[in-house]
């Protein structure tokens, strides 16, 4: 029988928030960071990623404060690199491997460079290096996919949802479908005050600090840079500047994927993440 959210669901309180997660397998432990845009939590972003790789480690999928079913944050005070840190002491972890896709890549960047104490490894979907493109076209604004997401938080709709969804993915046919875009409209809508926090905070949020480009040439672990070559929110340009400055790092560029690689090649991701937090 197929994993459901509701066997694994639990509330966790850290020194300063009540935070959410899914978690579930024993072994090493596997944080799963999800993205910035309405709607996302640990599960919607991971959902075909948690049970086959809690077979092997110790699986931990958490809306992040400002997100799902986590308490409501002032993103002109959140840091998401003490958030996740308080989450690991509340848990009695010391070090875990990061998996972050786009804003969790952004904050698994920023630990595994300031934390690094609490990074065995560092694993990456389509992470921000900054808010416009990095290396082709740098002098430009947010690129077409953020433009979207922002426009999401103050049009949730399950119309405004299919707008996002289709520009995070490439096989729109088969994964913007009528059930995500209302699935992810509903999880946004049951919470206005994280939609009403990040509107009002743009472009602050949903990444209130900026890793400094320069820090990511002193990151020591091993580092995994998983990108959509058809990414047309964070283009993989960023993961080809990590994959030049990061010491010890592979990219691994996917074909005909979009921004949710974790997703939309469900199979291959899992296998790489497995096969590389197991030997490295």
């Amino acid at each position: 029988m197929a994993l459901r959210q509701n066997d694994i669901s639990k509330y966790i309180q850290t020194e300063d928030w009540k935070i959410h997660l899914n978690e579930v397998g024993e072994g090493h432990p596997v944080v799963l960071l999800h993205g910035g845009g309405p709607g996302a939590t640990g599960w919607s972003n991971y959902s075909p990623n948690i049970e086959a790789l809690s077979e092997h480690f110790r699986v931990i999928a958490p809306d992040m404060p400002g997100w799902g079913d986590s308490d409501a944050v002032d993103f002109g005070t959140l840091d998401h690199v003490e958030a996740a840190c308080q989450l690991l002491d509340a848990l009695g972890i010391e070090k875990a491997a990061f998996v972050g896709n786009s804003m969790g890549g952004h904050t698994s960047l920023r630990l595994a460079a300031e934390r690094p104490e609490r990074v065995s490894h560092l694993i990456t979907m389509g992470p921000p290096i900054q808010m416009k493109p990095f290396l082709f076209g740098a002098g430009g604004g947010p690129t077409e996919g953020l433009k979207i997401m922002y426009q999401t938080y103050t049009d949730a709709t399950p119309e405004g949802m299919r707008r996002l969804v289709e520009i995070m993915v490439y096989d729109k046919a088969r994964f913007a479908t009528p059930e995500l875009c209302r699935l992810r409209s509903e999880a946004a809508l049951k919470r206005p005050e994280h939609l009403h926090n990040i509107a009002s905070a743009a472009p602050k949020a949903p990444i209130p600090i900026w890793i400094d480009p320069n820090q990511v040439s002193g990151i020591t672990a091993p580092s995994l840079l998983i990108h959509g070559r058809d990414d047309r929110v964070v283009s993989f340009e960023s993961t080809l500047f990590l994959a030049a400055n990061i010491p010890n790092s592979r990219a691994h560029l996917i074909n005909r994927c979009g921004h949710w690689a974790q997703l939309e090649h469900a199979d291959e991701f899992n296998r790489l993440v497995v096969d590389f937090v197991t030997n490295n």
